[in-house]
């Protein structure tokens, strides 16, 4: 008797990451310029108050509707991110987790063996759902040219006969870049299902009325939008995701059919969430005002810090996290285990698949102001004793 190879788990830890874990419990104080939880933040959650999950009598009944109660998934086609082309309630579907909805999507779009295109630099934890999928992912390239591009030519020649969908997050995390209508047109004509995962959709840097800040509906592909509180309201900790399906008429039914046939083998979202959605999504944008106030803030702050220097903050337009190049004086590992020395934890781009050249580091833009800006110091000084003495 064995257990499947999907389910395999490699636990061996990184030198980096025990390299963390002993700076936490050395230093609890110390900077983590690697956090990704707004409720660690020190945010002040003020839009939220009072509760918006009132503990009513009605919530105590249970009649799941496959897709999602329909005054959730009426609230959340008004308060979808572009205001040029919203879903209806129909459209949509509710989901536990971003993480969930691509699950589903790979059941739907994708047979054992099957292949899908997805970005390079990116989160990794599409690689493990990839796996416990059963397909495999293959990479095409941003490239950076002063900003962020997809690499046509690199999605040309990652398709396969096996290739199934093709993945865009936008804005890209970490890049912070955003999929252009231009890109978005020209995927579709590869005819291949696009998967857009925009979770961080409302946070971009200005407002550029020619960027979509969703896929859905902007091209002739068969579209699958992922979205969720997790980010749009800075709520993980409830656990409800969407999706939003476009494209083609009849084959967006049909596969808006079959995902609710999916959904209703699990039907994994609490009622309680659902029934809060509505009031929860017409506090989020205060919260995301305050929330983008700091982003800006903070990269600002960075650009400030490392003005003059060997490093670089590379462009963005959105989105929760800064990419800074570095001076080719050392490896990644090295100048992490080098800042972590110092009381700073920060992460390197290799853990998003950044291509073998110049080091980089991935920066998280969350942490409150004055934390942030002792951290962007001790990154300006790591610079610059490294660009004073290459040899160490």
């Amino acid at each position: 008797m064995k257990l499947s190879g999907r389910s395999a788990i490699d636990a061996t830890p990184s030198p980096l990451a025990l390299a963390l874990s002993g700076l936490r419990e050395r230093h609890p104080d110390a900077i983590d310029l690697t956090l990704s939880n707004p409720t660690q933040a020190r945010l002040s959650y003020a839009a939220y108050r009072p509760s918006s999950f009132a503990q009513a009598p009605e919530e105590l009944a249970y009649d799941p509707d496959p897709l999602g109660d329909l005054p959730a998934r009426q609230a959340i086609a008004a308060h979808w991110p572009s205001c040029r082309i919203r879903p209806t309630p129909e459209q949509l579907l509710l989901l536990p987790s971003s993480s969930e909805a691509y699950h589903y999507l790979f059941l739907l779009l994708c047979d054992a063996g099957d292949e899908v295109l997805a970005p390079e630099p990116s989160y990794p934890l599409l690689g493990h759902l990839a796996r416990h999928a059963g397909i495999t992912l293959r990479p095409y390239r941003l490239s950076y040219d002063g900003a962020w591009h997809i690499d046509l030519d690199s999605v040309r020649r990652a398709r396969g006969p096996r290739t199934r969908a093709l993945v865009l997050i936008s804005p890209n995390n970490p890049t912070g870049s955003y999929t252009s209508q231009l890109e978005l047109e020209r995927l579709a004509e590869l005819e291949l299902p696009l998967v857009s995962d925009e979770v961080f959709a409302h946070y971009a840097y200005e407002l550029r009325p020619e960027r979509p800040s969703s896929a859905f509906g902007a091209s002739a592909a068969l579209t699958f939008c992922i979205d969720g509180l997790s980010k749009a309201a800075g709520l993980p900790q409830l656990k409800l995701s969407w999706l939003g399906v476009s494209g083609p008429t009849a084959l967006a039914r049909e596969a808006r059919e079959r995902l609710a046939w999916i959904a209703d083998t699990y039907l994994s979202v609490a009622t309680p969430v659902q029934r809060a959605l509505p009031g929860l999504l017409e506090r989020a944008p205060a919260f995301r005002r305050e929330l983008l106030e700091r982003l800006r803030s903070n990269r600002a702050q960075l650009e400030r810090s490392l003005a003059g220097s060997a490093a670089s903050v590379l462009a963005c337009e959105g989105g929760w996290y800064a990419l800074v190049r570095l001076p080719d004086l050392a490896d990644e590992d090295a100048w992490v285990l080098g800042l972590l020395e110092r009381e700073l934890a920060t992460h390197p781009g290799y853990y998003y698949d950044f291509a073998a050249g110049s080091p980089h580091l991935v920066l998280s833009l969350l942490p409150p102001p004055d934390v942030f800006e002792r951290g962007s110091a001790i990154l300006r000084r790591e610079v610059e004793r490294r660009v004073g003495q290459p040899g160490r």
